[in-house]
This record gives structure tokens, C-alpha cells and sequence, in this order.
């Protein structure tokens, strides 16, 4: 007998209802949950976000090591907790969606891909050592419609998610069995015209602020 394994996400049918929001569930599958969200961020968020974000990138690291590498060729950054009342409300919004409090939450972050950038093939949560507090799902906002490329690509699934603006993908990956967390390794595939802006939020296991 398979007993399907809980998820953490609350839905009432296609619907998640956040402190502000009513956001749509447009896309998904089951095991590992994935879900292909709408109406995560406006359009004037998704542009303030921006905005707030260009003048303080950086090349991105890696991992636990924090190490520049050709994995990973994007720009990014990090918002302080709460940092202002956008910061704030977009906290509260997405720790709803993902059905953990938001203490839990690790700093919102802004990535930037120019054309040709890409992060290649990788896990979220951490693969390597005894890690006590690992991360256990991802949310990825997407901030700009991209002409061609940037698609979020799942290759153990054969599945992937074209950047929408304003939209998102939901992910975990807390599973009692360790194949099915294992189907969540993901790409930001290369950006092949045009450029992508994205808001990514991790949650751990357990407080993390």
C-alpha cells in the first residue's frame, strides 16, 4: 500500500487565500507538489521590487559555501527582515501562500538574469553534511515577462515554467522519502533573449530569524 505523502500548503480547490490575496493555482503536480501560481505579486509590486533591488546587485554565490562559480552566472541581492512596508506585506502575503510562519522565512531575494545567464541544474535544500535546519520549499515570483528562454526547468520531470509576470512556482521538498525530494532538482534555464527578474523566498524546517 502507497500512502501519499502530506503536503504543507493550505488550498481551498484552486484557490490559496493569504492575509491580502487571493491567489489562483493554474498548474500543478502532485507528488512532488509543484504548483504554477497567479496573481502572487502586481504588477506595480513586481516593478517596485525592481526598482528597489538594481543599484544593490551582485554577483551570485552558491550554497552553503558562498562561492562565485560558472554554475550560477546571475546578479542578485537580499532585502533586510521587513525591510520597508513592501518588504513587509510581501512577507506576510507569501508566508501565507506557503503555509509557514515567516520566522521561518530566509531573506527575500532579487535575482537578475541578463541574456546568456543561467544557473544550471541544482537542489534548494542541502545535500551535504548534517544539517539541522534545512530549507523545505521554495517560492519563485517572477518579476518581468522574458522574451525568449529563462524557463524554470525541472529535468527529472520533464517539466518546466515559463516566466509570467506578477506569477509564480511553489515547491517542497520535506518528504519522508528521499526520491521524491530528489525530483525537485530545478534550473533557471539560459535567457536567450531579453533579460529576467525574479524574487525567490526559501523556508527551513524550523525559525530561522
Amino acid at each position: 500500500m502507497i500512502i501519499k505523502e502530506q503536503t504543507i500548503v493550505d488550498s481551498l480547490g484552486n484557490k490559496i487565500i493569504t492575509t491580502d490575496k487571493e491567489i489562483r493555482i493554474v498548474g500543478r503536480i502532485d507528488e512532488p507538489l509543484i504548483m504554477i501560481l497567479e496573481n502572487v505579486l502586481s504588477f506595480a509590486e513586481c516593478e517596485a521590487l525592481i526598482d528597489l533591488a538594481i543599484d544593490r546587485l551582485q554577483r551570485a554565490k552558491i550554497g552553503k559555501s558562498h562561492l562565485v562559480s560558472d554554475i550560477r552566472t546571475n546578479s542578485s541581492m537580499f532585502f533586510e527582515e521587513s525591510e520597508n512596508d513592501l518588504i513587509h506585506k510581501i512577507e506576510a502575503r507569501v508566508s501565507g501562500l506557503m503555509n509557514i510562519p515567516v520566522s521561518h522565512a530566509e531573506p527575500l531575494q532579487i535575482l537578475h538574469y541578463k541574456t546568456g545567464d543561467q544557473y544550471q541544474s541544482h537542489f534548494d535544500y542541502f545535500t551535504s553534511g548534517n544539517v539541522i535546519n534545512n530549507r523545505i520549499s521554495t517560492l519563485v515570483m517572477y518579476l518581468n515577462d522574458v522574451e525568449e528562454g529563462g524557463e524554470t526547468h525541472f529535468p527529472s520531470l520533464h517539466f518546466s515554467v515559463t516566466p509570467k509576470k506578477g506569477s509564480a512556482v511553489y515547491f517542497e521538498y520535506f518528504y519522508n522519502d528521499i526520491r521524491l525530494n530528489a525530483l525537485t532538482l530545478h534550473a533557471g534555464n539560459p535567457v536567450v533573449v531579453g533579460e529576467k527578474w525574479v524574487a525567490s523566498l526559501w523556508m527551513r524546517k524550523q525559525r530561522y530569524r
